[in-house]
């Protein structure tokens, strides 16, 4: 089963990719990987959650934040389909298929002081990923608590991916 095809059965349409809000492109390729810059939340232009991630109130959940991460995965798919279909590759979700395996996913989490789990938030975007693309989402990963993340977005996650010919 394609990308595509597993994405509909998600219940999931790759997103319009993100306008870059500073001097940056999405996503660069160099070789065989494609790196996407961070990509935040954005779910039809704007973030819906903003904030530390933590327990109390006045926090984001760390259930809502593992949500909001599994969004900007799929934000930084977006980027890499657009990259693959800009350089005469399949459009939309079918440029997925020409991802041969994620490499690196780096999750940032702006976390209040207290908070611990970054890694179970950025799971959020690690099983997108494994749904998404099957046995080639399988990937390293580093999960980063951060004290503040652009126009105070929650998570951010970034990947290096690597395209089959």
């Amino acid at each position: 089963m394609g990308a595509a095809a597993r994405l509909d059965a998600l219940g999931l349409q790759l997103p319009t990719v993100a306008a870059p809000v500073a001097a940056y492109v999405p996503a660069v390729r160099s070789g065989d990987h494609v790196w996407t810059s961070g990509q935040l939340p954005f779910v039809a232009g704007s973030l819906p959650a903003t904030g530390k991630v933590g327990d109390g109130p006045g926090l984001v959940t760390p259930q809502d934040a593992t949500a909001l991460a599994r969004t900007a995965a799929l934000n930084a798919l977006a980027a890499v389909a657009a990259l693959v279909e800009s350089e005469g590759g399949p459009s939309g979700a079918d440029a997925l298929d020409r991802v041969g395996r994620v490499v690196k996913v780096v999750g940032f989490v702006a976390s209040d002081p207290s908070f611990t789990g970054q890694p179970a938030v950025v799971n959020g975007a690690s099983l997108l990923l494994h749904e998404v693309l099957g046995d080639a989402g399988v990937h390293a990963r580093s999960a980063v608590g951060v004290a503040v993340l652009p126009l105070d977005s929650p998570v951010e996650v970034e990947l290096v991916v690597e395209l089959l010919a």
